[in-house]
């Protein structure tokens, strides 16, 4: 075995046992080098082995420090928190009053058994002529109205992006992300062999020129973003900067998977009103809607159809046809616009808490969102912080979570406000505050 194996296996003894605690910072690399008689590049090889395995986090500028839990899977993360923590602000699934009520009526008429054996057949992922015509009003901006035609379908919209990115990206390509992005994504990366690039960022979104570099370093076969409501930090890119983005994409002919999932909580206008013969719109029902039952939805350049439905085909990524018949019936009866309409209020409302709590703190959202980015004061660190937390009962994103590059971990928090009863929430962002200000951030 390697020799630097070897010393990453001991360093990894030495967690386990507790002989490095959470939050301790390793010597520099050159120091333990020194120490250890080894070759600078093979301290370096050890280091990268320990973030490899998810036991230390490397912070540019600051050093290197041992993690307050092992790193795991997002989708790990997620189902651990909502069975331990008393108040999860991990998951977001907001819940409008009265939701159960609004949704039932519509599904009464698929239990006849007529009706429910035609809405138990497989379904393609073009779906059904009704499914298109209800998602393409749903999708509907005022700037835009996507074409049925251009309209697929998968079982969610995670299934999506990843349908959306493994037509346009083969294995070993690059795809140009935010650097802090949505945490599936890069799960779906890794599982398609994708590299993701982060680009350089300002308070208005990504910088065109940063696609531009990107691009003459190694040839981009795609861009994934999110300039409405960008999650995890709220930023939703302006008109001009759009502009300015969708003049770079098309001169040098790089697709865009746009990201909407959170979209219905902004008026803001789809990116593919700018470039719409190169973006692929993601969007869902899952936030719209609830978890349980939900759809994908993809609107696709009209010569790009075949091509991803052949990699939903593939995937095994098609909806389900019973959760496309409640989907139609649902947005033909008004439901779905009751249901925006009222998490727009409820998010609004968790807003002026966060707002109201957590003053004078670096917190950047949006009014309209339904999670914030807590940019957490010295000395704490995501890790930490996010343990503090939860050893209170409150389930935190740390901000690592997030970030593309692992050698650039943000001191920041994800707080999702969505899936907390309204006095949970409250609760929790009191006592946040208060670890923040009065805990022991020096762990």
């Amino acid at each position: 075995m390697d020799d630097y194996r070897r010393l990453a296996d001991r360093m990894a003894d030495d967690i386990a046992a507790g002989r490095l605690r959470p939050g301790e910072r390793l010597p520099p690399q050159r120091v333990f080098a020194r120490r250890r008689g080894i070759a600078g590049s093979t301290a370096g090889r050890v280091y990268g082995e320990l973030v490899r395995r998810g036991l230390v986090v490397g912070e540019v500028g600051r050093g290197t420090f041992v993690r307050a839990a092992p790193v795991m899977s997002y989708g790990r993360a997620l189902a651990e928190a909502a069975t331990t923590a008393p108040v999860n602000l991990e998951l977001n699934y907001p819940s409008a009053p009265g939701q159960s009520e609004l949704l039932a009526p519509a599904l009464a008429p698929l239990l006849r058994p007529d009706v429910l054996a035609e809405a138990l057949r497989p379904a393609a992922a073009t779906g059904t002529a009704p499914a298109r015509e209800a998602a393409a009003a749903l999708l509907a901006t005022p700037g835009r109205h996507p074409d049925p035609a251009q309209l697929l379908f998968t079982g969610n919209a995670r299934q999506a992006i990843a349908a959306a990115l493994a037509s346009l990206v083969r294995p070993g390509g690059r795809v140009g992300v935010e650097p802090l992005t949505y945490p599936l994504v890069k799960e779906v990366a890794a599982r398609l062999s994708v590299t993701l690039v982060p680009l350089a960022t300002d308070e208005r979104g990504p910088l065109p020129e940063s696609i531009a570099a990107a691009h003459r370093t190694a040839r981009l076969s795609a861009l994934y973003l999110q300039p409405t409501l960008h999650n995890p930090t709220s930023v939703t890119t302006d008109e001009p900067r759009r502009r300015e983005l969708a003049g770079v994409v098309t001169d040098l002919g790089i697709p865009v998977v746009e990201d909407r999932i959170w979209s219905f909580l902004s008026d803001a206008e789809s990116f593919a009103s700018h470039a719409p013969g190169l973006t692929h719109v993601v969007d869902g029902l899952s936030k719209r809607v609830a978890p349980g039952l939900t759809v994908g939805f993809l609107v696709v350049p009209a010569q790009r159809t075949e091509a991803v439905a052949a990699a939903i085909r593939s995937g095994g990524w098609s909806a389900g046809r019973f959760a496309l018949e409640a989907a139609v019936r649902w947005c033909g009866d008004g439901t779905v616009a009751r249901l925006v309409a009222a998490k727009r209020e409820d998010a609004a409302r968790r807003q002026r808490l966060v707002a109201r709590h957590l003053d004078g703190f670096a917190v950047r959202s949006d009014p309209h969102a339904y999670y914030a980015w807590w940019e957490l004061p010295a000395p704490w660190r995501a890790d930490t912080f996010t343990a503090a937390a939860a050893d209170h009962g409150i389930a935190l994103t740390p901000g690592p979570a997030f970030a593309v590059d692992p050698a650039r971990t943000p001191n920041a928090v994800r707080l999702g406000l969505g899936s907390a009863a309204f006095a949970d929430l409250e609760r929790a962002l009191r006592t946040l505050a208060d670890v923040a200000v009065h805990g022991s951030g020096g762990w």
